[in-house]
């Protein structure tokens, strides 16, 4: 079962001149008890942040904290020690675990555009922990579903995260088509960066979102030139 949710319904949210956010789901000041989270994945936040800005040292805990980053760059500085870059086609991951603080600010003369999602980890009380890797997914292998970033240790060169999800990149060529082989007891969650895909039949334009339980197939197809993010999720977990 798929359901459909348009561009047009994505929270919109500008608390600062240098910031203009959406919100997939409840997160910040906006909250909607029906939206709270789909499986593990408890926030999507599609961000664009202005040249010389960026958001100051601020806590987190008991969160897998994942950042992709779509166009520029981030200046990354946290309280575990880490000093980093993270640019186009880089993949972060923190573990927030027992307790920790980050900075992130974009020190570049252009705008700032990335995912950042949140999971709700598999096991509380870890450690705090990071990882980052350039994995070039925003010009890489074309036709197929690249994973990022993943709970499932049987896939390699990938961020591995404290949740039993997968997330999977796709630039996908107009008439080229992919079917992801899913389960019942899984979720599947997809977001259109750019283009238009058909989803199971249900058509997704540039930053609409499909919803899919139930299912065990996902039969995509591009009508134009696309790309997008696609998460395998279980359906459910002892800790949401």
């Amino acid at each position: 079962m798929l359901k459909y949710i348009s561009a047009a319904d994505r929270h919109h949210a500008a608390p600062a001149a240098w910031l203009s956010s959406y919100f997939l789901f409840s997160f910040a000041d906006y909250f909607d008890s029906d939206n709270m989270h789909f499986g593990p994945l408890r926030v999507f936040n599609d961000d664009n942040v202005a040249p010389q800005s960026g958001f100051p040292q601020h806590p987190h805990s008991e969160m897998e904290i994942v950042t992709l980053v779509l166009e520029g760059e981030v200046t990354h500085q946290d309280t575990m020690g880490n000093k980093t870059t993270i640019k186009e086609g880089e993949v972060q991951r923190m573990t927030a675990g027992t307790g920790m603080a980050h900075s992130e600010f974009n020190r570049q003369d252009k705008p700032l555009h990335l995912y950042q999602l949140w999971f709700m980890p598999g096991q509380k009380g870890l450690a705090p922990s990071y990882e980052q890797k350039d994995l070039g997914f925003t010009s890489g292998n074309k036709n197929e579903l690249v994973p990022l970033v993943t709970g499932q240790k049987v896939l390699e060169d990938v961020v591995y995260m404290n949740s039993n999800s997968t997330v999977y990149w796709s630039n996908l060529n107009e008439d080229n088509e992919i079917s992801f082989r899913t389960f019942p007891i899984r979720l599947t969650f997809i977001y259109v960066k750019e283009g238009v895909i058909f989803v199971n039949g249900t058509e997704l334009g540039p930053n609409d979102q499909a919803r899919m339980t139930n299912d065990d197939v996902v039969h995509i197809r591009a009508a134009k030139d696309s790309q997008f993010i696609l998460i395998d999720l279980p359906a459910s977990e002892a800790n949401y």
